[in-house]
């Protein structure tokens, strides 16, 4: 395996509350009618615009919206240290296994993520994934997934071939963006998206833990020191 590319939002990070509770407000900002719980998560890991667009049933993006959604999520994050439902906690086992995949001999790390690059900075920031990456698509580097840019720019930066590049992700556009690249689209079950759907589009894998990606992966243990 030369590369594994990692979503965000329902792969790595918790992000529902903050998400949905900016995404209630902005439409109420903006006197829409939001459509509810499954649909405001099914729209996660698109670029924003377009997620919010199409979550209002528009044909064009609302910049109104948009910007208001940013505004909102913004000040919630704020927040965050004042209200612990705000966070965006790691999902059990993330932190440890992405060090033990950061210790296997010619493996490389990415992040694919619908989030802007400010946004993608400051969750690798967080969580102290400074280094960590080897890449890091966002919304600013590539079209919206499901198109295949972020994981063919990440494949270019890299040296990574399709053959040995995975996509871990759980959102149809994660999977049919690894199906688009060539690369192994591996889901989890954990995240905001029906693990069934994302097996069905196309997933070659699927995951009821993190730690069972190296695993899964046939990834071999760092030699001892």
């Amino acid at each position: 395996m030369d590369l594994i590319i990692f979503d965000l939002d329902g792969t790595l990070i918790n992000s529902e509350a903050i998400i949905l509770g900016a995404q209630y407000e902005a439409f109420r900002r903006c006197g829409r009618v939001h459509p509810g719980r499954e649909a405001g998560l099914g729209i996660v890991g698109l670029t924003l615009d377009i997620a919010l667009a199409q979550l209002a049933g528009l044909d064009q993006p609302d910049d109104v919206l948009t910007q208001t959604y940013r505004e909102v999520f913004g000040a919630m994050r704020l927040q965050a240290h004042l209200d612990p439902s705000l966070d965006e906690p790691l999902f059990p086992g993330v932190a440890e296994t992405l060090m033990r995949l950061k210790g296997v001999p010619g493996l490389k790390l990415g992040i694919a993520t619908g989030k802007s690059r400010k946004g993608a900075d400051f969750i690798v920031e967080r969580h102290g994934w400074q280094g960590l990456f080897d890449t890091v698509q966002s919304a600013d580097d590539a079209p919206s997934k499901p198109h295949p840019g972020m994981i063919l720019n990440a494949m270019a930066e890299t040296g990574a071939t399709p053959g040995r590049t995975a996509m871990v992700g759980d959102s149809s556009f994660d999977i049919e963006m690894a199906v688009a690249a060539g690369a192994i689209p591996v889901a989890v079950s954990w995240g905001f998206q029906p693990v069934e759907n994302l097996v069905a589009l196309g997933a070659r894998h699927r995951l009821t833990s993190i730690t069972e990606l190296p695993g899964t992966l046939g990834l071999a243990e760092p030699a001892a020191a």
